[in-house]
């Protein structure tokens, strides 16, 4: 439920968006320092572009100083404003900011480490490297995509805390060309869309002096961006990027706007002096401080601008601390789950043993949400593509436009906004975001996932027709090399479980992750109970024996998701040919490989390895060993039926078997 303000809303406090000290000559020269500091960072480093520094400094150093809601002392502020760079090639200007406005951490020394080894001042902004970073933004578009998952989580808080304690704002700053991005209109049609109108998108709009002789101001010059934001639900504004009255005029406007806002600021690029040496640019600005100078009367401004919101930051610490839900708030910010879900997990496991249910995983899955929904609130989950009404858990609303007391957002054929969404929520805090497509369309969100794992944030994706066989839509959706591709990826976590039991595991460690994102990949067809102990999380590690050989292992089937049912069925096959064989399940590499040693040999064992899994066989290689064999895909496979694919590539318990037998045959294993 909603819980009602306390008091009136901070986003319009006069102590925000009033004038600082002097007039426009002061807002200048403090401009101008943010300019030519930025400047001197990339001119130290000998690299990076400039243009956005030069443009941009005016617009930014007026969203700092008048509208953007921050205390410098505590960038960990809950309720404070997001900004976030989209634009990479920017990150001198966000350090230079970070530095004037007074956070601790970035030193002038860092400044002058720009790009350096142990320095937070990366080439790209990185989440981590600094409190008050973000956003890790590097990849064009997916910063305002990010940005549009934050202003969703303010959206979805504040619906259920009360703007009392959520009400802020998220600012993003891109550039021109990353609004051609195919990212970048998903998530501007996401956001208006759901109308969220804390969330106000500013760009650089660069006009050439001579005509737009380069390409990524050609093609923008060729689009109506402001009228494609416009169709998409988007609040429009222009302004001159240099006239601080028209800039202040639109963020004034955004501020009111009941949609999101997109501001196009427009001017030349790099103010007329590109190419120009840092000590001709300082000439023309009529700055004569040396570099990486600041003139104390400028550091004071900043200082002042940098601490003005510790007003209402104390007052709001005033509020939380009587807030009658003051320690579910504090549970969610701080990522910490309820105390309840262990309990809730044991039960909901030893229901799956006793009444061993036939289920897909997928179906597994999302009675597992279902069960969760109740006790776990922060958890959020939705689906790309068009099958996001199937998906969607029973008893669980819908989020749309003006009702974000929802836990479940149809995104629409959207899987790269999905993910980069998804991101924004985990970012902002208080949210467990979970997202849905199938495997095969993975690619599309790849970039997305892979930002998730550099910072290391916990989210569930959920990816549904797991096996080449598992679809009869040809091989265009068939899931052939994804598993592979997933799997190496640094910081992720792939788990493809057998059954319903395993599924219920998958979600328990996924939830339980607070280093890195989780990819559950999931079947649609329908499979026995595989197992009846539930005392013990046996995903932990990351693999196990399922079954073990009655007497010395002649083999070891190593399977993953519903192969290993057919495993099984091989195990059976073999045994009555008195070759004795053992299953093992191994539903996560990534845990596997992190359990130690010893343990790893114990469920490999020393006998003849198989593995057998409905993909290709990249990475396999790794747990089978010198006289390993694969089993499974090595190419997309044609159009047909489920069975009769499996029948094509070998994959029916009879064939496998007599794979393994030859096999084994052959390196003297078996004799006959």
């Amino acid at each position: 439920m909603a819980f009602l303000a306390e008091r009136p809303p901070e986003s319009f406090d006069a102590s925000l968006h009033g004038p600082i000290v002097g007039g426009r000559s002061s807002d200048r020269r403090m401009a101008d320092a943010l300019r030519l500091l930025a400047l001197d960072v990339l001119s130290a480093a000998h690299v990076g572009d400039s243009d956005i520094p030069l443009n941009m400094a005016d617009a930014l150093s007026l969203l700092w100083t008048r509208f953007l809601k921050f205390d410098a002392a505590d960038p960990h502020w809950a309720d404070r404003d997001r900004f976030v760079l989209s634009t990479p090639h920017g990150s001198a200007l966000l350090y230079g900011l970070l530095h004037l406005s007074g956070h601790s951490g970035m030193t002038l020394d860092h400044l002058k480490r720009f790009r350096s080894r142990q320095a937070p001042t990366a080439g790209y902004p990185e989440f981590g490297a600094h409190p008050a970073i973000e956003a890790t933004t590097g990849p064009a578009g997916l910063g305002l995509a990010q940005a549009v998952g934050m202003a969703l989580g303010e959206r979805l808080l504040a619906a259920r805390f009360g703007r009392s304690l959520v009400d802020h704002r998220v600012w993003v700053l891109a550039s021109a060309e990353e609004l051609m991005e195919g990212v970048s209109h998903e998530a501007v049609g996401l956001a208006g869309q759901l109308r969220l109108e804390k969330l106000t998108l500013i760009y650089n709009q660069p006009m050439p002096e001579d005509g737009p002789a380069e390409d990524g101001v050609a093609y923008m010059a060729a689009e109506d961006t402001l009228r494609r934001f416009s169709a998409q639900g988007w609040a429009v504004q222009r302004a001159d990027a240099q006239d601080t009255q028209e800039v202040a005029a639109a963020l004034s406007f955004a501020i009111r706007a009941k949609k999101p806002t997109v501001i196009a600021l427009r001017s030349l690029l790099g103010l007329g002096m590109r190419g120009l040496a840092a000590s001709e640019i300082r000439a023309q600005l009529g700055w004569t401080a040396p570099p990486f100078y600041i003139p104390e009367d400028v550091r004071t401004r900043w200082s002042v601008a940098g601490a003005r919101g510790a007003t209402p930051r104390r007052a709001w610490l005033k509020r939380i601390a009587r807030h009658p839900y003051r320690a579910e708030f504090e549970r969610v910010i701080s990522g910490r789950l309820p105390e309840t879900l262990h309990e809730t997990i044991a039960q909901i496991k030893s229901a799956i043993a006793s009444e061993r249910p036939r289920l897909a995983t997928g179906r597994a899955s999302l009675k597992m949400v279902e069960a969760l929904s109740s006790g776990l609130p922060e958890l959020i989950t939705g689906a790309a593509g068009g099958d996001g009404v199937q998906t969607q858990p029973v008893g669980v609303s819908v989020i749309g436009a003006g009702n974000f007391t929802g836990r479940f957002l149809r995104y629409g054929v959207r899987e790269h906004a999905m993910a980069a969404t998804m991101n924004g929520m985990a970012l902002h805090g208080g949210l467990i975001p979970s997202g849905s497509s199938q495997l095969a369309f993975s690619d599309y969100l790849r970039p997305a996932l892979r930002l998730a794992c550099l910072m290391r944030q916990r989210m569930i994706h959920v990816m549904t027709h797991d096996g080449v066989g598992v679809v009869e839509d040809g091989p265009t959706h068939r899931a052939v090399e994804q598993l592979a591709a997933l799997r190496a990826m640094p910081g992720l976590h792939v788990f493809r479980p057998a059954d319903a039991m395993e599924t219920a595991e998958a979600w328990d460690l996924a939830l339980r992750r607070t280093d890195g994102p989780s990819v559950l990949v999931l079947g649609h067809q329908t499979r026995a109970a595989l197992r009846t102990d539930y005392a013990e999380n046996r995903l932990l590690r990351g693999g196990y024996v399922l079954a073990e050989a009655e007497g010395a292992r002649a083999a070891t089937l190593i399977a993953t998701g519903s192969e290993v049912t057919v495993a099984m069925a091989v195990r059976a096959l073999l045994h009555e040919e008195g070759i004795l064989t053992a299953v093992v399940s191994l539903p996560c590499w990534e845990l596997f490989a992190q359990a130690d040693a010893a343990y790893r040999r114990s469920v490999l064992g020393g006998a003849p390895r198989f593995g057998i899994e409905a993909a290709g066989g990249f990475g396999w290689e790794r747990w089978l060993g010198e006289d390993g064999f694969f089993i499974g895909f090595s190419g997309f496979g044609p159009s047909s039926q489920c069975n009769d694919l499996f029948e094509d590539y070998g994959m029916t318990p009879e064939a496998i078997a007599a794979v393994v037998r030859k096999r084994l045959v052959g390196i003297g294993a078996v004799v006959g």
